[in-house]
């Protein structure tokens, strides 16, 4: 027995370990930095591209244990009678995926039960959420780019009509054709509003 569980042990060790230097390479991901502040404490500016989030709480909780871990949420006052009532449904059911020491393959369901609790433990806790705090700030951020756009777009088109009408005066022969100048030079300076 003690052979397959370090069999698998080191099955499950290569896996991660392939797939770390996977990860270390994907450096286009933003940074993102998620800090609780207190009271009036300042929340550090947002440098070198990352996205700087805070959440602020009373100065009462600098010092004290988070509200999520003050109490017990598993405790039977603080379970609803929804929750109760399935907890009787899984009453009698063993064999595969059920979570249950009795049966060929009772344990299997065991790891999917505790991801599914741990996300219903997520959804509803109180705490602070920082999924929610980072979204607004990608919006402020992005709210922007229609404006700079717009305003790119109509000075590339007065440059347009400006090469164009001095071509056709070039054309008329109203104006001798300029010197040829290099690539990089610009075409004309836009009109300040």
């Amino acid at each position: 027995m003690k052979r397959y569980q370090s069999a698998a042990v080191l099955i499950v060790s290569a896996l991660l370990a392939a797939q770390l230097p996977v990860a270390a390479q994907d450096d286009t991901r933003e940074k993102i930095n998620q800090l609780i502040v207190y009271g009036d404490d300042p929340c550090p500016a947002s440098n070198d591209g990352s996205i700087t989030v805070c959440a602020r709480k009373d100065e009462a909780e600098r010092f004290r244990i988070p509200a999520p871990l003050r109490e017990n949420p598993n405790a039977a006052v603080n379970q609803g009678w929804t929750q109760r009532v399935k907890a009787y449904e899984t009453a009698g059911s063993f064999g595969v995926n059920s979570c249950s020491p009795v049966g060929a393959g009772g344990a299997t369901g065991c790891m999917a039960q505790l991801i599914n609790s741990a996300y219903a433990e997520k959804k509803q806790a109180s705490d602070v959420q920082f999924g929610k705090l980072i979204e607004a700030e990608r919006a402020k951020r992005t709210q922007s780019i229609d404006a700079d756009t717009a305003a790119e777009q109509a000075r590339v088109e007065v440059l347009e009509k400006e090469y164009e009408a001095k071509l056709k005066r070039e054309r008329e022969g109203e104006i001798q054709p300029a010197a040829p100048s290099s690539p990089n030079a610009p075409l004309a300076t836009p009109p300040q509003p």
